[in-house]
């Protein structure tokens, strides 16, 4: 019975876990923003740097408001900032979906780091408070699946953004609890 067990789970089970873990969960750009990008330069993988950014806007609890939120962002960056496209890698959601930005392409989130860094940004303001469980349950899980694709090294640095530049982002709630998760490191001359 132990056999027939192993052998539903190696046939069955492995190709669903497969399946999902192939795009790590991430709502395409097109998906939510109705073209693809306009950023072409992929970046050389495996990525060894996870920057951790808030994007200052409304938090999002719905598909539909996280998608708003989204396209509100793209939009601004490319109309008012005159940016090629959004800057951010993956933009994160309180609903506990994670959306593809720049994606593993140079983005425009980071001066300095955008040729050989992600960015994470959860969407909201998390200067006093925390993204909800599952944006953070999002986040682990995408790391954990971006370093099992080998599209994230496994030795990769993570760090807050206000450590690389002069900004309050990710906000001081989210920074502190970022400095408990692996990878965290406080000396970013290492990165």
């Amino acid at each position: 019975m132990e056999v027939l067990k192993l052998i539903f789970l190696l046939f069955v089970i492995s190709p669903l876990k497969a399946a999902t873990v192939s795009q790590c969960d991430v709502v395409p750009l097109a998906q939510w923003g109705g073209s693809e990008s306009n950023r072409k330069t992929e970046l050389s993988k495996p990525v060894n740097l996870v920057i951790i950014q808030h994007t200052v806007s409304q938090e999002c609890y719905t598909d539909d408001d996280c998608e708003r939120i989204a396209n509100g962002i793209r939009n601004y960056q490319m109309e008012i900032l005159n940016y090629d496209d959004i800057g951010q890698s993956f933009l994160i959601g309180g609903n506990g979906k994670i959306y593809e930005g720049a994606g593993w392409r140079v983005g425009a989130h980071t001066r300095g780091y955008n040729d050989r860094s992600i960015s994470l940004s959860f969407m909201g303001d998390f200067r006093d408070k925390l993204p909800t469980p599952q944006a953070l349950q999002v986040a682990e899980d995408f790391l954990n699946c971006a370093v099992y694709k080998n599209d994230l090294a496994m030795n990769y640095y993570l760090v807050g953004h206000q450590q690389l530049t002069f900004t309050l982002s990710p906000g001081a709630a989210l920074q502190n609890l970022i400095q408990s998760w692996p990878h965290w490191v406080k000396d970013v001359s290492q990165v």
